[in-house]
């Protein structure tokens, strides 16, 4: 089984965030000032010997590679985030990568294709940029600009096509045109096709049409997918009803929080039966996005290395079982903002890297 996590380029200052959040700002600024809002409450993290990087700076991303192969850890998903009409977002760390083909990591592209909305510490949702999707013309130069990615030799295939994910397919603009669009591009640019595969949990649902049709695979993005199952359940809408009391009456107290407990949550994952035939299973490390909701974030409890290596060697046993797939997607190589990060930190060094080395040696003896 080949672990691919996803990554998160948002670790360098752009202009436009700075417009948005204040001078300076990167993720990390969401990370220093996390606060922990009860006993027992893992926050803030603090990243090992305060390695507070910036993925401009190239030697960040070679040790980023040389730490995943050290612990086997297979590639990254990085984030994409093209905006279109000439726009896109944080698209310099993979950028850097590409140029430096010494960098040693298998990588592919997750194109975030949502709008950009202020909701972190905010109670109103606020536009901040628009994706739009254009003609023929605008998704030219988005396959363009994706090509020299695509045709590297350290791109992420499967059946010899690059892999692209997508995160919502209905949210794209006549996407079933515009995808065999690319696949025309792909295959006059030498390529045998690109291998689509959609992240939006939700689409596992949708009937069979034209637009599912065109996506190889789906990925069961966790811990998304359980959480939905969660929040949707009787117990899971009354946590729900206490977190919203708890954010409008301002009360701090761990009870009224919207948290999840590791091991359930992990179980549900464990019981839930594959979405459809062609799914992608999915793990995740751990979660808490109080770092960028503060008081309306939601936590995961009674995280620790030693369960992640335990729950992780028992997907990887049910991916190989029940799922038609040699990959599972990682929640997260570097999600530091969603807590979701495999890097060392303070309080668990490299444990979480040596869970999932030790989880994948458990797997192949089986």
């Amino acid at each position: 089984m080949k672990i691919i996590s996803y990554y998160l380029p948002q670790y360098h200052e752009v202009k436009e965030n700075n417009e948005w959040w204040g001078e300076g700002f990167t993720e990390w600024v969401n990370v220093k000032n996390a606060k922990s809002y009860f006993n027992g409450h893992n926050q803030p993290r603090i990243p090992l010997n305060n390695n507070y990087y910036d993925l401009t700076n190239v030697e960040t991303l070679r040790w980023q590679a040389q730490l995943a192969n050290k612990y086997d850890v297979y590639g990254f998903s990085f984030y994409h985030y093209w905006m279109g009409g000439g726009k896109q977002l944080l698209q310099k760390p993979a950028e850097i990568l590409l140029k430096n083909k010494d960098i040693d990591i298998n990588f592919c592209f997750s194109w975030a294709n949502h709008d950009w909305m202020r909701t972190w510490g905010s109670k109103e949702k606020t536009l901040l940029m628009k994706v739009e999707y254009g003609n023929e013309n605008e998704w030219k130069k988005h396959f363009d600009y994706l090509l020299p990615f695509f045709k590297d030799n350290r791109y992420i295939r499967i059946d010899n096509q690059p892999v692209f994910t997508i995160y919502d397919p209905k949210g794209i603009e006549n996407g079933v045109e515009m995808i065999k669009f690319w696949q025309k591009l792909a295959i006059s640019n030498g390529l045998q096709g690109i291998y689509f595969i959609y992240q939006n949990n939700e689409f596992h649902q949708h009937q069979d049409d034209e637009l599912k049709n065109l996506f190889q695979r789906g990925i069961e993005y966790q811990p998304g997918k359980a959480f939905t199952k969660f929040n949707n359940s009787p117990a899971g809408y009354y946590k729900r009803i206490k977190h919203l009391l708890a954010d409008k009456l301002n009360i701090d107290s761990k009870n009224m929080k919207l948290t999840y407990d590791y091991d359930e949550v992990w179980k549900e994952i464990l019981n839930s039966k594959p979405a459809s035939k062609n799914s992608i299973p999915g793990a995740f490390v751990d979660w808490d996005d109080s770092p960028r909701r503060k008081e309306r974030g939601s936590v995961t409890l009674g995280v620790t290395p030693e369960k992640f290596e335990k729950y992780l060697t028992l997907q990887l046993e049910n991916a190989k079982k029940n799922y038609d797939s040699d990959y599972i997607f990682m929640f997260a190589w570097n999600e530091w903002g969603e807590s979701g990060y495999l890097e060392p930190d303070s309080k668990n060094n490299y444990e979480m890297l040596e869970a999932v080395k030790n989880a994948l040696q458990n797997t192949s003896e089986i």
